[in-house]
């Protein structure tokens, strides 16, 4: 019983579409936005399991950098309206710092730093305009340090969302009701379905948008 990896990533990837749909094609209606709050922390949950239980942590980075380059003409298509800006990046970047950041923390040992780690990646994230910056980092930083509790990272993972204050993400701690359910297995697979799938929706989306003008 409960949800398993696959299952999540679906969860994740409706809402995304939902989420991404309200904010290309019906900006106003923020209800779109409300329900795709819910992505984010799914996808940063699943980037922590899929790192303690990847063969090769070079490949899964290696595929994280690959799909940020080709995400990002997309990405700044759809939300910019253009072919490449650097004031915002995808999300795939700051997966990627949040994968780059787990495999300092694993080999340190000290405190101080993995505090310092943590601190450089927050940083690297807020440079180069990751989506979410530094709190993302953050949130993955979460699920983390807290994987073997189970309840304090659905709480704590909770309370980042809601400490938004009057952003829409705060309607991301509903994630929570899902995640409690994660039974830690992996299910079908269709790895690269999920990596493909976020470039291509983004620019479906574009085009549906200009078709529509």
């Amino acid at each position: 019983m409960g949800i398993n990896s696959f299952q999540l990533k679906w969860i994740a990837v409706i809402t995304m579409i939902i989420d991404h749909t309200g904010a290309v094609l019906f900006p106003d209606n923020m209800v779109f936005r409300y329900i795709g709050r819910i992505a984010f922390p799914i996808f940063c949950f699943l980037l922590v399991e899929g790192f303690f239980h990847t063969r090769d942590v070079r490949k899964y980075m290696l595929r994280l950098g690959l799909f940020a380059l080709i995400s990002e003409i997309p990405y700044d298509l759809a939300f910019r309206d253009t072919v490449l800006e650097f004031e915002h990046q995808n999300v795939f970047f700051a997966l990627l710092l949040g994968v780059v950041m787990m495999c300092a923390l694993e080999k340190s040992r000290e405190w101080p730093i993995k505090v310092t780690e943590v601190l450089l990646a927050m940083w690297a994230a807020d440079f180069l305009c990751a989506d979410y910056r530094f709190k993302g980092i953050c949130l993955i930083g979460i699920y983390y340090f807290l994987r073997k509790s189970v309840w304090g990272k659905h709480a704590a993972g909770a309370v980042w969302n809601l400490i938004w204050n009057g952003s829409v993400q705060m309607y991301g701690a509903a994630a929570t009701a899902f995640l409690i359910f994660y039974n830690g297995e992996k299910g079908a697979s269709m790895k690269y379905f999920f990596y493909l799938f976020y470039p291509l929706h983004l620019l479906a989306l574009y085009g549906i948008h200009h078709l529509a003008l």
